[in-house]
């Protein structure tokens, strides 16, 4: 190696280093490189033919996405949750509990609701939908009041909503099996080509607008804003309870499309055990993805690769046979791992 070489060899690694302690989303981006390296690796490359080997790859990506699609959606509303230095605990209760009102208004059997006063096909798709966002509106709003309104901490807010909602649910739908109509599983099972990937489609072009809200909007630079000094944002004018109020009404909204895409990608929802831990995966995706749990920080471009970095982790540890009990423990690591990362930037 010459000595001209060396030195850009040298300037690189200056430029790498320096990139990787200022730039979060840089330093995100090639984690995930790291990752997708490392699964494509594990697959293997023992096939008959580059097109073998590419079609399986290609199979393999399709079923990590749209796997967890819901809850990169989920992701994106706890980012701006996140960002005002809040948190939202119930999200997982609050898909359960949107997810059982799309089965039973869908219900084809005898106690379905809309079936039951004659209203059925996409009509009824559309109103169900319709009504089930302002229900996740109607849920997040309520988490909203008893943070802004109430004075009572998030977490502790979210906390008693996510027992509530999972509880009250759970009661009602005791010995329930509704039967959504299978024009609904169109909505996410709509094969493009040979792949079904409406999930993947939909979580790409909600994390768009949710990109242009953080980056372009007035709402966006107030959510910063209230999270890094709430005294400082309201001295300036910004309505602080309105921004925290509309943030848990969005993540409200953001859920029960979650549950939407889920209930018609699986056509059934457990309502005992759905959504539990997702909460924790939400959190995860943001806090990975550069999002300070002190507000005031977030992305939504570092919430997409923080959501693929734990989608890939999952999968990966499932190859690898790793216990499904003990597979949240890498997931922990790697929180506290980010976490002490944002502390260190700070104290730099």
């Amino acid at each position: 190696m010459t000595e001209k070489n060396i030195n850009y060899f040298h300037q690189f690694i200056l430029w790498f280093k320096n990139r990787w302690s200022t730039s979060p989303l840089f330093s995100i981006f090639i984690a995930f490189i790291v990752m997708v390296i490392l699964q494509t690796i594990v697959l293997g490359f023992d096939y008959p033919s580059f097109g073998d080997w590419f079609t399986s790859w290609t199979n393999n990506w399709i079923n990590i996405l749209r796997n967890n699609a819901s809850v990169a959606i989920v992701a994106l509303g706890m980012t701006f949750v996140i960002m005002t230095g809040g948190i939202d605990l119930a999200v997982g209760a609050t898909l359960v509990a949107t997810g059982a009102l799309t089965m039973t208004l869908l219900d084809i059997g005898a106690n379905g609701f809309l079936n039951a006063i004659g209203i059925t096909g996409w009509t009824a798709i559309f109103i169900t939908i319709i009504v089930v966002i302002l229900f996740g509106y109607l849920l997040g709003s309520l988490i909203g009041v008893t943070v802004t309104r109430g004075m009572v901490p998030p977490f502790i807010a979210t906390l008693g909503a996510m027992m509530v909602f999972r509880s009250v649910t759970q009661h009602f739908m005791q010995g329930a099996a509704p039967r959504v109509p299978p024009e609904f599983l169109q909505i996410a099972n709509f094969k493009i080509g040979n792949y079904m990937i409406m999930p993947i489609i939909y979580w790409i072009l909600i994390a768009a607008v949710m990109y242009y809200i953080s980056k372009r909007t007035i709402f966006g630079r107030q959510i910063i804003a209230v999270g890094s000094n709430e005294r400082a944002a309201r001295l300036s004018g910004i309505n602080v309870k309105q921004v925290k109020y509309r943030v848990y009404a969005l993540s409200g909204i953001l859920v029960a499309i979650a549950a939407i895409i889920q209930v018609s990608r699986i056509g059934s929802m457990d309502f005992a055990g759905s959504g539990r831990g997702m909460e924790m995966d939400a959190i995860a995706a943001a806090v990975v993805g550069g999002t300070s749990m002190m507000g005031g920080r977030g992305f939504i471009l570092g919430t997409v690769y923080g959501m693929l970095i734990i989608a890939v982790l999952n999968n990966l540890l499932n190859l690898f046979g790793v216990p499904p009990l003990l597979r949240d423990a890498f997931k922990g690591m790697i929180v506290i791992a980010a976490v002490l990362l944002q502390r260190k930037e700070k104290t730099a």
